[in-house]
């Protein structure tokens, strides 16, 4: 009787699996029906451990002289285009210069930033990183054309000029010159002088050391309890920003408001016609975009010097068109302007290879917002996408001898208009400072050039969490 009982609850319980199995297909064949979308498949690819997905294997290699290796060995598996699961989310993984164009051209309808949670709650619900849709625009339409504007650009030159001299009147010959920590301090104070209008002093200093702690946490686990990085930079993000509202309230109280010419970030914010930005969005950003300062351009002189110090042809060739423009100005009597840096040719050429193989910013994760197709695949709502730019750089399909330092490829300049080349990301959030991180590298490499040759000691690469020199670059100079 008993094992009787036991047939017919199995047997009951089996058909109703069978029923719930069928109710479910065809509601998902109605679906399907309805939404053409759902009936692509997503990427082939692994989610890998439930939880942790593949995530730990994407960091080991992230850490190693060739963290695209994660990609590479699943691009040949699976194709450029593949799913993963890493940072706890399912991510679609793009290393095909094509999708990632897509995904760059975007809207927020599509895609919207995604950053790890530690990142997020740095940079504040109002920064420029996060924020979508008509805010987001305005505001990087206001900044893009303030960096751009001539006057920034004299400025940024002025200053760049004055801070790199004073920095090289101070090299010896008998001690390494550590490239990566003299780029870092000229760099970040030009970048706070064209934000707020900051001069060295104790406000700099005060602002150095807060900002050493901040972006200490960017990258950090997200806890939030005193005693942990992520508190500790929080906490001086709000002694940075409590300098930065101070400033904000002195100029609304001196009505510095509608003035012809704006002088920095916060003139351009506060004096915008159109909207009225709370202290704490200005705060914020102008805090977010000291970032580049500390990061972005010091690690592009940086590498620049490396690449460089292994390929003596590309520095042979450089320093003859830097030398034969200092010396044509002496004749002339006349300071180098922004624009004599930027037409140095060969001097561009170099700057971007080593954005080419330098990989500052190795790629962009984005969310999607709907389901979207790509290339015959779809991408759930709520899934990531990893748009990965240093798999685009070295891939030999797009580029010959692509681990090869090779700056006379770019004299083909219709390659730099290419989607295959995205240093700075692209769409309504291309980086609004390139044209500045340009000008700042190419002044510091002018004056290295033109009075020092040098020796370079071994250093190597570092790629995870962010790109930088190991033993900050040494060199070893002798005056002309």
């Amino acid at each position: 009787m008993d094992n009787a009982l036991i047939l017919l609850t199995t047997a009951i319980l089996f058909c109703a699996i069978v029923f719930c199995h069928k109710v479910i297909v065809m509601s998902s064949r109605r679906s399907r029906d309805k939404n053409p979308l759902l009936q692509l498949e997503v990427p082939p690819g692994s989610l890998g451990w439930p939880f942790i997905g593949e995530t730990i294997e994407f960091i080991s290699s992230a850490y190693s002289d060739r963290p695209e290796t994660f990609m590479n060995k699943r691009r040949h598996i699976y194709g450029k285009v593949f799913k993963s699961h890493i940072f706890g989310s399912p991510t679609v993984v793009s290393t095909d210069a094509e999708v990632t164009k897509f995904i760059l051209q975007s809207d927020a309808k599509t895609f919207v930033p995604s950053y790890p949670k530690s990142l997020t709650e740095l940079m504040g619900k109002t920064s420029i990183l996060l924020i979508n849709g008509s805010l987001q625009r305005r505001i990087h339409g206001l900044i893009g054309s303030f960096f751009k504007s001539p006057q920034l650009k004299a400025q940024i030159t002025r200053d760049m000029q004055k801070y790199v001299q004073q920095s090289m009147e101070c090299w010896r010959d008998d001690r390494p010159i550590l490239i990566q920590d003299e780029a870092k301090n000229i760099a970040f104070q030009v970048l706070v002088k064209a934000l707020i209008s900051l001069d060295p002093g104790k406000g700099m200093e005060f602002l150095k050391k807060e900002f050493q702690v901040f972006i200490l946490g960017l990258m950090s686990l997200p806890i939030n309890v005193p005693g942990s990085r992520l508190h500790r930079s929080l906490q001086a993000k709000k002694r940075m920003s409590k300098l930065v509202k101070n400033l904000i309230k002195s100029r609304r109280d001196k009505g510095r408001i509608v003035s012809t010419v704006a002088q920095d970030v916060v003139d351009v914010l506060i004096n915008d016609p159109h909207e009225q930005f709370t202290d704490d969005l200005i705060a914020d950003n102008v805090i977010d975009m000291m970032i580049p300062g500390e990061d972005s351009v010091p690690v592009l002189i940086t590498l620049a010097v490396k690449y460089l110090s292994d390929c003596p042809a590309a520095l042979q060739q450089l320093t003859e068109e830097n030398m034969k423009l200092k010396r044509s100005k002496a004749k002339l009597g006349e300071q180098l302007s922004w624009n004599d840096y930027l037409t140095l040719s060969f001097t561009q050429d170099v700057i971007t290879e080593t954005l080419r193989m330098g990989n500052i910013i190795i790629g962009v994760m984005r969310k999607a917002m709907r389901d979207v197709e790509i290339k015959g695949y779809s991408i759930p709502k709520g899934w990531c996408v990893l748009a990965y730019f240093r798999s685009v750089h070295l891939d030999e399909a797009n580029y010959e001898w692509p681990y090869q330092f090779y700056p006379w490829r770019w004299q083909h300049k219709e390659m730099m208009t290419s989607s295959n080349f995205t240093p700075f990301g692209g769409g309504q959030r291309l980086c609004p400072g390139l044209d500045l991180a340009r000008l700042e590298a190419s002044i510091f490499l002018h004056h290295l050039v033109t009075q020092f040759s040098w020796k370079a000691e071994d250093d190597t690469v570092v790629n995870f969490p962010t790109v930088r020199l190991k033993r900050r670059m040494p060199i070893w100079v002798e005056r002309r």
